[in-house]
Formats: structure tokens, sequence, C-alpha cells
């Protein structure tokens, strides 16, 4: 693996069938949101480039549909081997594009996409491949050629999430990752080439959604479109592979509820709900943005967050104290300013922050951590998705106060994670199992806690899972072959 500096450079080339080749499309700024200065550029990939990388992915599927279920699996623990190996490499990468401070994306942002590779190819082994039944068998068979389309915000761990099981159940993959962090997908089909998965097999196509992703996606000769995005990304994928019947698996946006039960105890529940909030600058599909509370104890839930979030610590992301980096752009910065003002006008009572910019951080897309109180279902705060460092306080009646918090938490479109606390665990976990959401957290146990564990959500926030033998399920086809 080359060093840091020599991965933040410009590219021209789209790795297609086991080679570089050089793009004829126009290069997009890659820009380092902490200073606003373009660092890299990368190709916008032509339709006609993306049809060539899925001809490639075509090509290499039969040999490595054919391919023992073992070496595939191998292959895959190899590749999370070398992402661990050029981990502080690739985590400068991510402190430079995406903002996230380097010694947190150390572990978040490149160790655990290495674990989930290897937690994938450990899946293989105990995956029922074949499955007697009473008159024959059901096999599970590879279901061709995959799309991975990923996002800016956790890049290598949404490429490891599909790349991992799409490969180990036999298919073939051409991922497109995000444009405005595209450099560590560079990196990662480096290291595919390195570990010796062979060629066509990992195929990287940069460019726009309107153009390279829809071309993709449009492709009939592709079995799979795996994409993790927004809700509007997610519907018009869904709306083009309908054309030609092409499965989805959509991991999209949510606005979870993470719900704090009488008897919780608060010296825990504070200090982990602000990093369940702003982790990442709050750019996180899972985060849990809405504190739901009792009455009862509002108000000391409140003084305990003010105090908390306001000695947060924001900086340059190559600043080791530093625990919030930027936002990744100026456009998603004023996106997040807009849900402040709009709650501000609606009515929230706004407990620390703002839409103003850090004084002590002129240059940058920074914000500042924000909480909000009064923050009823009706607000456009409760029910749309800030992608920011933004917290909404959701207090509920104090009796009954266990079905209360359940309707409150439930009380959006989406349902892609939420949370319990409670001394009793039992009580926590009777709480959550009425809650309508793919992934309910106890006692602030963490998804990276459990990575064989399905990852997905209810309603708006997607169809499908991730993780484990539960992401696997989404690249194969089941036959049953009777007799």
């Amino acid at each position: 693996m080359s060093a840091a500096t020599a991965l933040v450079a410009d590219r021209a080339e789209l790795w297609i069938g086991g080679r570089w080749v050089t793009s004829a499309g126009a290069p997009i700024p890659v820009v380092n949101p902490a200073t606003e200065q373009v660092v890299a550029h990368v190709p916008s990939a032509t339709a006609a480039e993306a049809e060539a990388a899925v001809t490639a992915a075509v090509a290499a599927w039969p040999a490595w549909a054919a391919t023992p279920v073992a070496e595939r699996a191998e292959f895959v623990r190899k590749l999370g081997d070398a992402l661990e190996g050029a981990a502080d490499d690739l985590a400068a990468v991510i402190a430079t594009e995406v903002g996230m401070p380097r010694h947190l994306a150390l572990a978040a942002q490149v160790r655990v996409p290495a674990e989930v590779l290897r937690v994938t190819a450990t899946a293989a082994a105990k995956y029922p491949w074949r499955e007697p039944v009473a008159a024959g068998e059901v096999r599970r068979e590879p279901a061709g050629v995959v799309v991975a389309i990923t996002p800016w915000n956790m890049p290598l761990h949404q490429i490891a999430a599909k790349l991992g099981p799409a490969l180990v159940a036999g298919c073939t993959v051409v991922l497109k990752p995000s444009e405005v962090a595209p450099l560590n997908a560079y990196a990662l089909a480096e290291l595919a080439h390195e570990a010796g998965i062979p060629p066509g097999v990992v195929n990287l196509v940069t460019g726009t959604g309107p153009v390279a992703g829809e071309a993709l996606v449009r492709d009939p000769r592709v079995a799979v479109v795996s994409l993790t995005g927004s809700v509007r990304s997610g519907a018009r994928v869904a709306e083009l592979a309908a054309a030609n019947i092409t499965r989805v698996c959509l991991e999209l946006g949510g606005k979870s509820a993470n719900v704090v039960l009488d008897d919780a105890p608060l010296d825990l529940v504070v200090p982990a709900a602000v990093q369940q909030a702003f982790f990442n600058s709050g750019q996180a599909c899972n985060a849990l943005t809405r504190l739901v509370v009792p009455g009862n104890r509002h108000d000391e839930i409140c003084e305990r967050l003010v105090e908390t979030v306001a000695a947060l610590r924001l900086g340059d992301p190559f600043d080791p104290a530093a625990e919030l980096g930027p936002l990744i752009s100026e456009r998603q910065r004023e996106t997040v300013r807009g849900h402040v003002r709009k709650a501000l006008s609606d009515g929230a009572r706004m407990l620390v922050g703002g839409p103003e910019a850090p004084g002590d951080l002129p240059v940058g897309y920074y914000h500042r951590p924000t909480v909000f109180t009064g923050v009823t279902p009706d607000l456009a705060l409760a029910r749309e998705e800030v992608f920011g460092p933004v917290l909404a306080v959701q207090a509920y009646p104090d009796s009954p106060g266990d079905a209360l918090a359940v309707d409150l938490a439930n009380s959006t479109d989406y349902g892609l994670a939420a949370g319990v606390w409670s001394a009793d665990p039992e009580r926590a976990r009777a709480v959550g199992t009425r809650i309508r959401a793919g992934q309910v957290k106890i006692n602030g146990v963490r998804t990276r806690d459990s990575l064989d564990a399905p990852f997905g959500g209810y309603g708006r926030s997607g169809l499908g899972r991730e993780l484990g033998r539960h992401g696997i399920d989404e690249f194969v086809e089941i036959k049953s072959l009777l007799g």
C-alpha cells in the first residue's frame, strides 16, 4: 500500500476487467471539507464505460460462480486482512475526504469494515448453501452480477457490507462509490487486486448517479442492485430497476429513537446518547437522533445534555483531540442549517448549539452540535432526517410510560434503528420488541459489537438486510431441486 499522501491524488482511470482504463469522462473535484480545498479529481464515467464494467463482470461471473465457496471466502478474508494492514493510510484518506477525525476513523471507518469482511467469510462456512426437503433439496446459488452503489459518510464500511457477501455468494461486482468521497474506493480496488481476486470480479466506476449510476441500474444484465443512500435515491433506483425486474436491496435513511425508561442510569445514558447522535458529526443513517425521555426526568436529562454537548471539541480531523470534524460539504452544512432554522421557527426550544459557524473555525464546513427540546411529533425535526449534529429531545408522560414511549418511538415513517435504556434489561428488551425498527440496541450496545447481526430497516428505511448470513441472502437465488 502506498503512503497516505500518494492515495490522495488525481485519478483518471476506472478499474475494469482487472486493469486501469483511462476514462473519457470529465474530472470531478474531491474537496477536503476541513480546508474547503480541492485535493484530487476522479473521472465522471460515461454510460458506455459503466456498461463496459458490467460486460467485464458478466465475463468473469461463470468462473467465479464455479469457484468453491471456501476459496471465495478466503479471498474475502484476505481482503479484510489487507484493509487492516493499510489501516493507518486509509484512516488518513477518510479524514481528508470525509472529515471524520483520523483517530476515530481508524477504528470505525477502516478496522470495522475489515472485520465485516472477515465475519462475512466466516458466515459463508456456515451458510445453508444446500438444505434437504422432503422430495429433494433447496440450493442457494449465485444471483449474478451485482451493482453496489455506496455513500460518502461511511464509505469503506458500506463497500465491505456489500462486496463481502456478494463475493462469497459467487457474484461479480461493479462498485460505484459516491463521487464526493471516492479515493478510499481506489485504494480498496488496488488491495483487491493485490489479494488475488481475479480480473473482472471487482470493478470500480466513479461518477454521478444520473449518468454512471443510472446506466448501471438500467443494464438488463445486472441481477441485483444494492444501494445505500437517501430515500429519494432509493426510490429512483427501484423505479429504474423495475423495468428489468432487477432485485434491489436498499439501505436508506433513519430518524431513530433512543428511548430512556424511567429507571435508566443517566450517568451511562447521557454520554452514550450524545455519542450515538453525533458520531461522524451526525452523518450516520442509524444515528439515534431522537432522545425519547420520561417527563419526570426531562429537565435533569436536558441539563446533563447541555453540559456534555458543550464540552465536545470540534476541530481539524488530524487533531488527536478533535471529537467532531466538519460536515462533508457546504451543501450539506446548508441543509443542516435549514433544519435548525426550521425547528426554531416551528417553536422548538434550542438548548445548545445553533446554525452559526463556530467562531474559532472560520474555514471548513463545521456545524456546532445542537440540541432541541419541545419537539412534538408533528414538527419537521421529529420526522425528517437531518444527517448532521442535531439531537431532538421528546418527552412522554410518566403514566403509562412504556406504552407512550413506544408510541413516540414509532411516530415516524422510518424504522432503521433504535435504542432502549433501562436498569432492567428484560424490561428494555420488552420495549424493544414493540419498536418498529430493524435493529434495536439495548443499553448502549453498538452495531459494531455484533457484525453478524442483520442491519436494515422498516418502512422508508429500505428493503433487505446487510451483514452476516442475512447479508449473503441478498445475493443468492433459491432453487428447489426435487426428485
